[in-house]
């Protein structure tokens, strides 16, 4: 079993309370808009790191993490992007790809918008987005997620709001 937490659209702004909410992680996943380097350099203290580039990421992010990444980990195929739209409004760019290829937990950012569904055209398709972690943006509230991957099932999700947007 691997513990993982997810955040994206952190806007250059890490919250201390990020540490504790994933100092029990196997990993952290970063959906995309980390902002500047400093954001990946701080989550790496608590534990590995994977991540995609967003939209607002400069050089510094773009060299070191990829515009998707696509991996299975304890038997779940899991695709990763910044900007992938949601179920029955996915991103036209990987659209045809999710038609024909789904993975079993797609994650995306951007949208600043906490959703985590199934998806009702493919029943194994979950989509996660943990919502905005930073404080730029039109988010009222500041959230992440933690989950666990067992048995190639996902288990344990949790939603963590780490406070108001302007906080």
């Amino acid at each position: 079993m691997r513990k993982i937490g997810l955040i994206a659209d952190t806007h250059n702004y890490f919250d201390p309370k990020v540490t504790t909410y994933f100092s029990d992680c196997d990993e952290i996943w970063h959906a995309g808009d980390f902002g500047t380097i400093a954001i990946a350099e701080e989550l790496r203290k608590i534990a590995p790191l994977k991540g995609v580039y967003g939209n607002i990421d400069g050089e510094d992010i773009r060299k070191e993490f990829p515009l998707h990444q696509r991996f299975t980990e304890e038997g779940v195929d899991i695709w990763m992007t910044h900007i992938g739209g949601h179920p029955g409004r996915y991103a036209l760019p990987i659209r045809k790809e999710i038609e024909q290829n789904p993975p079993d937990l797609f994650i995306c950012g951007h949208s600043h918008i906490l959703k985590i569904v199934r998806d009702p055209l493919n029943p194994k398709l979950i989509h996660m987005n943990p919502g905005a972690a930073g404080r730029h943006g039109f988010h009222e509230w500041r959230t992440i997620v933690t989950f666990a991957l067992a048995d190639a099932n996902i288990h344990d999700v949790e939603v963590i709001h780490l406070g108001h947007r302007t906080e």
